[in-house]
């Protein structure tokens, strides 16, 4: 069973770098669609000697049938890796969410699945599949070299009931905003675009990857609808995890370095929220503050765990 999930993991892997190149070549379709559309759009006003016009770009749609086999083959590789995570987990008998390589490996699993479920709902367009599917593959990638481990049992500091819950909802949010920051991302490169076509000047990568995005308000709503969805989450995810040292360790908070980071990163995405309903701060100054949270989450799960020292060290 474990190398079944070993097995199933690379397949995923593969599939999902497979799937990001079909949503490339889609991505490249409409963006040369937009083209030919605004040159046609400029033809005819000039062949009918019409009034000087400012020309925009009209939303084409792409023939999107490589858009959809990227979008099946997304599916496939969603399934192979849910079946990699169970199997996993029958493996060594507990929850598959026992250390670095399974915990990054079902953070990942959970990016995947909102990015899906935001697709099916309309809150996103398939367009933005190569740019969700780039961090996944890396991000697994770096799971099953780096950090992989062998199937075994838990550390006996990790042996509580405890991880059924407080990790759980730590890996639920941790994918979320992974998937929440990579839409930010995307939102902040689509302002530039726009604002660079605007005024006539030139645009050069990356920016010029917004031409091929949804409009800037469609992905600055499914960000929030991501964060607003992981959020309470992980406040969930800190309040049992106090619970749990206070069992474990006889104190609530410590200002391990894990505890601090997580708080810091829980401070981040409330002052995003914060920012959203303020009329000031909406836009940008709020997506950036989403890209901070999201580097303070790398820097809590990354750095924290493998470079610094404390009562967490064990994960």
């Amino acid at each position: 069973m474990a190398h079944l999930s070993d097995s199933l993991l690379f397949v995923a892997v593969l599939v999902y770098a497979m799937a990001m190149l079909g949503f490339a070549a889609d991505a490249a379709a409409r963006r040369a669609s937009r083209v030919l559309s605004v040159e046609a759009v400029a033809r005819d006003l000039v062949g009918a000697a019409g009034p000087p016009v400012t020309v925009t770009e009209r939303p084409v749609r792409a023939s999107g049938w490589v858009g959809t086999v990227a979008l099946g083959l997304t599916a496939l590789g969603w399934l192979a890796h849910v079946t990699s995570v169970v199997t996993r987990g029958v493996a060594a008998g507990r929850v598959p969410w026992g250390n670095m390589y399974e915990f990054s490996s079902a953070a990942a699993l959970v990016a995947v699945t909102g990015f899906l479920v935001l697709v099916a709902r309309g809150r996103v367009d398939k367009s933005l599949g190569a740019f969700v599917m780039l961090p996944v593959v890396l991000y697994l990638g770096l799971a099953g070299t780096v950090l992989y481990t062998k199937v075994g049992p838990l550390v006996p500091a990790l042996n509580s009931y405890w991880i059924k819950i407080h990790v759980a909802a730590a890996v639920t949010a941790s994918g979320a905003f992974l998937l929440s920051g990579v839409i930010a991302l995307l939102y902040l490169l689509r302002v530039r675009f726009d604002e660079r076509t605007v005024v006539g000047g030139s645009v050069r990568f990356p920016v010029s990857l917004g031409r091929s995005l949804p409009v800037a308000g469609s992905l600055d709503r499914a960000a929030y609808v991501v964060i607003a969805f992981a959020f309470p989450v992980w406040t969930f995810a800190i309040i049992a995890g106090a619970i749990w040292a206070e069992a474990a360790w006889g104190r609530y908070w410590g200002w391990d370095p894990k505890e601090t980071w997580s708080f810091i990163t829980w401070v981040l995405y409330a002052c995003y929220l914060h920012a959203r309903a303020t009329g000031g701060w909406k836009g940008p100054k709020a997506a950036w503050i989403a890209v901070a949270a999201a580097g303070a989450l790398i820097v809590d799960y990354y750095v924290v765990n493998i470079f610094v020292v404390g009562l967490h060290s064990y994960a």
